[in-house]
């Protein structure tokens, strides 16, 4: 287990890493992104824009650029880890 925290921390303080690339982040491309690479938008894709996001573009008001980064990974992380820590207890119950 400690090698697995140690591999979820050196992604929490690499995060802000993101923030000196020129390239957009995975899976948050514009639609122009889509059309330039791709020649067209995939019609599931069309409107995803339009999905609000609990904390858009990482952005916190009353935090900066750099923390809201953080907090952001640091909540996802959590809610990863608790998906499945939530089904291995699952898992575990129905093998007794």
């Amino acid at each position: 287990m400690k090698k697995i925290y140690l591999f979820l921390i050196s992604f929490i303080i690499f995060v802000p890493l993101g923030l000196i690339s020129q390239n957009p982040a995975w899976g948050e491309w514009e639609n122009d992104y889509y059309k330039q690479k791709l020649g067209f938008v995939p019609k599931g894709i069309e409107n995803a824009n339009s999905i609000n996001a609990i904390i858009p573009d990482y952005n916190i008001p009353f935090l900066g650029e750099i923390s809201g980064y953080y907090l952001s990974a640091i909540i996802g992380i959590a809610v990863i880890f608790m998906v499945f820590y939530s089904l291995k207890k699952v898992v575990n119950s129905e093998t007794k």
